[in-house]
């Protein structure tokens, strides 16, 4: 059983930076691929970014360019480095995890979920 532990999470202002950490137990990280999804309030569970477990990355359109994935498998730990903010990046941010997962934008490819760390961007 695979466990994820967001964090990093919390305020900054429009055009600042987070960066979000996911610690991942109970499994071979290197053979999972990671990501993340964000629910802002009223809204559906969207995609954000993945790494696969062969290190290919994938990211949605809106932060493209802005945020970048990264994995450390030493530390079993994958990050989600977040640049030029905008408010509309408010939201909970969930670390995924899939066993030898392509790094697909479907939240069914993956079977491990963290409980979500707060990100709002203040305009």
């Amino acid at each position: 059983q695979v466990q994820l532990v967001e964090s990093g999470g919390g305020l900054a202002q429009a055009g600042g930076s987070l960066r979000l950490s996911c610690a991942a137990s109970g499994g071979t990280f290197s053979n999972y691929a990671m990501g993340w999804f964000r629910q802002a309030p009223g809204k559906e569970r969207e995609f954000v970014a993945a790494i696969a477990w062969v290190g290919n990355t994938r990211y949605v359109d809106s932060v493209q360019g802005r945020f970048t994935i990264s994995r450390d498998n030493a530390k079993n730990t994958v990050f989600l480095q977040m640049n030029s903010l905008k408010a509309e990046d408010t939201a909970v941010y969930y670390c995924v995890a899939a066993y030898f997962g392509s790094g697909s934008s479907q939240p069914n490819e993956y079977r491990y979920w963290g409980q979500g760390t707060q990100v709002t961007v203040s305009s």
